[in-house]
């Protein structure tokens, strides 16, 4: 059975940081880009940050570059998502995916996982 669990969300002021992390099993993790999003109530998902296979590359969209960093650790199986500087507009469940490629990942994931909120406060 295909596992990914996000972990790690929270409520944090504005300006705070939060680490999230993305436990994955039941598929070879090594040999997929794994992607996190985030939906907003009443917005569209949307896509944060994604690290391919051998994290060689990553992909962040332009308003959180600076911001957040991936990093994967394929002995652990798991995806980490460091926040630093969060704002209000951040506030969001977020979630990971995983995908063959990370073309894949970042528009139709193979695998989603279940989501962590994230709150930042003002």
């Amino acid at each position: 059975e295909v596992q990914l669990q996000a972990s790690g969300g929270g409520l944090v002021q504005a300006g705070g940081s939060l680490r999230l992390s993305c436990a994955a099993s039941g598929f070879r993790f090594a040999e997929h880009a794994i992607g996190w999003f985030r939906q907003a109530p009443g917005k569209e998902r949307e896509g944060v940050a994604c690290v391919r296979d051998r994290a060689d590359q990553t992909y962040y969209p332009d308003s959180m570059k600076g911001r957040f960093t991936v990093v994967r650790d394929n002995v652990k199986k798991t995806v980490y998502l460091q926040m630093n500087s969060l704002k209000p507009e951040d506030t969001a469940v977020y979630y990971c995916a995983a995908g063959i490629s990370a073309v894949v990942v970042r528009s139709r994931p193979n695998y989603w996982g279940r989501g962590t909120q994230v709150t930042v406060s003002s």
